[in-house]
């Protein structure tokens, strides 16, 4: 159960960036780096460091303008469900869980993270762009919940879980609010 709390937490983290996950997660295996991460594994661990650190720091920065926040929406969006497939793949391999749960946390942390994601698009038009505190928030947030899935996996999950109620009640909340321009 802690495992499944770890993996959340992740996937909640790329659901709200896509490359400052993936370069945490390496950085916290120390030596092994991205050796059990499913897709970067395959790759040389300079090239995966150097363009993670190089898109981590475009959407750092990126993030705190209208433009930079629509490129980002756009590659966000497309790659989160990924990313939140990786991350909870790579959580639970490293809690040991069985094969077939392993893959059954993939979909279900690439899901989390796609419908973090799409919340998160829907304030996005909705207040016509995102303000830089939230953004600064969101950074601190999805760096916290990486650290979370290793050092403190209740903590992490139960924040995963909070977000994810947040997003239902925003859902119901635009639906009210588009009943209500009609």
């Amino acid at each position: 159960m802690i495992a499944l709390l770890a993996a959340l937490s992740a996937s909640a983290a790329a659901g709200m960036r896509i490359a400052l996950p993936l370069l945490l997660i390496g950085l916290l295996q120390n030596e092994k780096l991205w050796q059990s991460v499913p897709i970067l594994s395959q790759i040389q661990p300079p090239v995966v460091l150097g363009v993670l650190t190089s898109w981590s720091l475009f959407e750092l920065f990126a993030s705190k303008n209208l433009l930079g926040q629509r490129i980002l929406q756009i590659v966000q969006l497309v790659f989160s469900p990924l990313v939140g497939a990786i991350m909870g793949i790579t959580v639970a391999r490293l809690s040991d869980f069985p094969t077939p749960a392993i893959w059954l946390i993939g979909v279900v942390g690439g899901l989390l993270a796609l419908v973090l994601q799409l919340v998160q698009l829907g304030w996005f038009y909705r207040l016509r762009g995102i303000p830089i505190w939230a953004v600064v928030v969101e950074d601190i947030l999805c760096i916290s919940l990486v650290v979370f899935a290793f050092k403190a996996p209740k903590s992490g999950g139960l924040i995963a879980l909070l977000l994810l109620w947040l997003a239902i009640r925003s859902s119901s909340y635009w639906y009210r609010w588009y009943k209500g321009k009609k």
